[in-house]
């Protein structure tokens, strides 16, 4: 079984209310970019990768936990964070029952999320992949 065939799997096994939230926060990843990669990880987690980890989510009881790898190091105008926020690299969003998703700023920030991975890519990428500077660059 592939892991999206697995987070199907995992999304209708969650008969309340955490299955609709866990589809539709996953539908609305997915629409942001179509190089977006689902892999499930940690024996049962989904995961969104796009040039490293966008986000993992679970359900717990209560509420369904997006956690973004790096949203310490996103904007979040629209303070969708609402948990980890002490931290220093990840940050997450807890939805409660009757939490309506602000689809919009969710792909805000899972576009933010692929923009840090492509530039961290780049800054580690080895010096003979890196693009040379043109003249105008370099004056």
């Amino acid at each position: 079984m592939n892991p999206s065939e697995r987070i199907d799997q995992l999304i209708a096994g969650i008969t309340d209310w955490r299955g609709k939230t866990f589809a539709d926060v996953r539908k609305a990843i997915l629409e942001v970019d179509k190089d977006i990669v689902e892999e499930w990880k940690w024996m049962g987690s989904p995961v969104w990768s796009r040039d490293g980890m966008i986000a993992v989510a679970n359900a717990h009881k209560g509420k369904v936990k997006l956690t973004f790898s790096h949203g310490a190091h996103l904007e979040d105008p629209d303070k969708l964070f609402n948990a980890g926020l002490g931290g220093s690299t990840w940050r997450a969003i807890d939805f409660f029952e009757g939490d309506k998703i602000n689809q919009r700023a969710l792909k805000s920030l899972v576009r933010a999320a692929i923009e840090y991975n492509q530039t961290k890519l780049k800054k580690n990428a080895p010096a003979g992949a890196r693009p040379k500077a043109s003249k105008s660059q370099k004056a």
